[in-house]
């Protein structure tokens, strides 16, 4: 496999440019055979993908060949241009419901021997909401997840250069990997530097953050960790629950010993003596690998650190969110604007994200929402690479992914208002997501989430589009009316404030939703 080398590259790099890295694949596609023909079409039952039952077929991968923009500019060097391209270039496309990388499981929301069933939408609720025994089951869930091997994906135990050992006549140099490892090593890896030579590393990319993939990439991360915890355990309606993180104050409502742990009494950086307080994070020394042409292979680094709000030479990182900074947040109506990146303006996406202020003009140096949230847990939460070793990313994200689902809702958002080109490497409509095998695109998960088997219980604030809507009607009739009919449609404007100012009253203004430590502050790039 070789490598296109820029001009500009070429004289410093040469030396580098076959030094590229290997995603996770399947284990059914990790051994020489699937490495040399680049396609990835294991056997079920006797025949690729299925084919004899009508499960699918092996077909050419496609690549969306619409032209990018971004800050990432150089051509050909990182193995993630192009999903999964440089790996496979076939694989298994599945008919009807099926799903899987070798079309023996379901899609999303489906079930039933043939998948024409189906499944009851699984409900994500507010784990402060939840009872203590239904929250303890999805702790205990995670903390299964960190100790039992992944039974299908392997990650690269080292650089792409390596994998097949130093006569390149071994097997692939794949290692085994926990399944909540293997949601941590997703993050790092679609974050992670373009590796170019020792100490020289491309830090301007990034393929789950700051452009409009930002919500689809994490809404597929989040239903591939669930799908993983409801096949390990065996619970069929297991959900993942949310974090409101947009309480406001300084105080973390989750970090107890009864859900995601307190503070430890001896280090207010550890965590308390509970499940998670004994977790080795991995992924976290990105430098060390960037100087070393490494990649993250999943050894353990330290524990989990962590002290909520509790940065000192950053006052404006002490606080979370408010419920108000939701509800301006929600009124901002375009999807995405150009140039589809962190300093987009009235693009909702950025500013859910959290580069922009939360009624949608972007000002530099603006943390708010989603980054606020992770900036203000001051630890091991706060380093985008490694954030999600610190399992309080699951619910910061389920509730970002809630806020996403509001949107969508209220917007009747359709897949024509997400960007089809020009949008930093990988963020465009019909990208393959980096690493998902077998590929996803972006397009597939701007779907509303009943289409993909789960919904939210949630309460989100009125915006003040939403409480305007029926006073501009109502200034419409006015304009052609007469006298009596204004008089009319006054009084009828007057009953409805009061009926409203009762309901807010008694429903808090809220509203149900309408369907079924050194360098770590790293969300401020």
């Amino acid at each position: 496999m070789t490598s296109l080398i820029g001009t500009m590259f070429g004289l410093l790099y040469l030396v580098y440019l076959t030094a590229q890295t290997h995603a996770q694949f399947p284990r059914a596609c990790a051994g020489m055979e699937a490495y040399l023909s680049h396609e990835c079409c294991p056997l079920l039952n006797g025949s690729k993908c299925g084919v004899d039952e009508g499960r699918g077929i092996c077909s050419d991968i496609v690549i969306d060949d619409q032209p990018w923009g971004g800050p990432y500019v150089l051509v050909g060097i990182d193995d993630r241009e192009r999903w999964p391209e440089r790996f496979f270039n076939r694989s298994c496309q599945c008919s009807n419901n099926f799903g899987g990388f070798d079309c023996s499981s379901c899609k999303f929301g489906w079930t039933g021997e043939n998948c024409d069933q189906m499944r009851p939408l699984a409900v994500r609720r507010d784990i402060t909401e939840m009872s203590q025994e239904d929250a303890k089951v999805f702790l205990d869930a995670l903390d299964q997840a960190k100790t039992t091997p992944h039974p299908d994906y392997v990650i690269a135990r080292d650089h792409y250069r390596n994998l097949l050992g130093e006569n390149g006549t071994d097997e692939p140099n794949y290692v085994d990997i926990s399944i909540y490892d293997l949601f941590v090593w997703l993050h790092y890896y679609s974050v992670r530097d373009t590796l170019l030579g020792a100490g020289q590393a491309f830090i301007g990319i990034d393929f789950s953050h700051e452009g409009p993939a930002f919500l689809t990439w994490h809404r597929m991360h989040l239903l591939n960790l669930e799908e993983d915890l409801r096949k390990m355990t065996g619970i069929e309606d297991l959900a993942i629950p949310y974090w409101n993180f947009a309480i406001g104050g300084s105080e973390c409502d989750i970090c107890t010993d009864e859900l995601l742990g307190d503070r430890h009494e001896n280090d207010f950086d550890r965590l308390s003596d509970i499940q998670i307080s004994d977790w080795g994070i991995i992924c976290l020394s990105l430098e060390w690998f960037d100087d070393n042409i490494k990649l993250c292979n999943g050894t353990l680094e330290g524990p989990i650190r962590r002290n909520p709000g509790g940065n000192i030479d950053r006052p404006e990182v002490q606080n979370l969110p408010n419920p108000e900074d939701v509800a301006q947040c929600l009124g901002v109506i375009n999807y995405d604007t150009f140039p589809f990146f962190s300093d987009s303006d009235q693009s909702f996406r950025n500013t859910l994200e959290g580069y922009a202020e939360v009624n949608g003009e972007f000002t530099e140096g603006a943390r708010t929402l989603h980054n606020l949230a992770h900036l203000y847990l001051n630890g091991t939460g706060g380093q985008t690479h490694a954030s999600a070793n610190d399992p309080i990313f699951v619910l910061l994200h389920a509730f970002t992914d809630a806020i996403f689902e509001e949107w969508m809702i209220r917007e009747n958002a359709t897949s024509s208002v997400y960007p089809e080109r020009d949008a930093p490497d990988s963020h465009n409509l019909d990208y393959n997501m980096v690493p998902f095998f077998p590929p996803i695109k972006n397009r597939d998960m701007f779907v509303p989430a009943a289409q993909l088997g789960y919904t939210y219980e949630a309460q989100f604030p009125v915006t003040l589009d939403s409480e305007t809507e029926v006073a501009r009607f109502v200034l419409g009739i006015v304009a052609g009316s007469g006298i009596i009919a204004m008089i009319g449609v006054i009084v009828l404007l007057v009953l409805l404030i009061v009926q409203r100012c009762r309901r807010m009253k008694e429903e808090g203004l809220y509203q149900k939703i309408l369907s079924h430590e050194d360098g770590v502050y790293n969300y401020t790039a």
